[in-house]
């Protein structure tokens, strides 16, 4: 069982969900309308085990949120529960420290799924999220396989990486590595073949599973 916090500003859902998880098993510390509320209402000494919290709220919406959460109470995981499934907001919520993304138009076993991986591993990725990407790369650390001993990345392709976890496009990324963007589209392109990915997404989890980009 998982001590829980909700994280909505849509009082219906927030209710339904409350529900839900109540049903699954867990305990529902309480509820919050945004990050906010949520402070307020945190108790030091009763801290939950993981918060699932939605992205779009007003005064301090999830990205806030979930960066205040990973700098003042790192031990809480986060589990952002959102509409959108755009690259941008998915790297954004993992910079800012979230343990894992969850569509809300998930069946409620993967939220129990979830839920359940965020207390025994500490993550949890969605496959409607990543696809057969995180499957791939959850089979490697699970093999107890190393990719930074396996592929050979130059300085370079890190330094590519490390800002591929930014909310940088790619055109800024060139400004930043001093480069044309046709050079940017080099290091995307090999990095995909080494790595076997394919969208930027993939870079990320790569750079965040490897230890090249660090979210603690």
């Amino acid at each position: 069982m998982a001590n829980i916090v909700l994280v909505d500003d849509h009082a219906l859902l927030r209710k339904g969900l409350a529900t839900l998880v109540k049903n699954l098993g867990h305990e529902v510390l309480f509820e919050a309308d945004n990050g906010k509320h949520f402070i307020e209402n945190l108790q030091p000494k009763s801290l939950p085990d993981i918060v699932l919290l939605d992205i779009n709220m007003p005064e301090m919406d999830g990205y806030q949120t979930a960066g205040w959460i990973k700098t003042n109470h790192p031990s809480i995981k986060t589990l952002a529960l959102s509409m959108y499934d755009d690259e941008n907001s998915i790297i954004r919520m993992l910079k800012n420290g979230a343990k894992g993304y969850l569509l809300k138009d998930s069946e409620p076993s993967e939220l129990q799924d979830a839920i359940v991986a965020l207390m025994k591993k500490g993550y949890y990725y969605s496959d409607l999220v990543s696809g057969k990407l995180i499957n791939a790369i959850n089979k490697i650390d699970d093999d107890g396989s190393d990719l930074k001993n396996l592929i050979k990345l130059t300085n370079r392709e890190i330094d590519f990486l490390k800002y591929t976890c930014t909310e940088l496009t790619y055109k800024e990324i060139a400004d930043e590595l001093c480069v044309s963007p046709r050079t940017v589209d080099g290091y995307r392109g090999d990095l995909f073949e080494k790595l076997q990915v394919k969208s930027r997404i993939g870079l990320v989890i790569y750079a965040i599973r490897n230890g090249i980009v660090i979210l603690n």
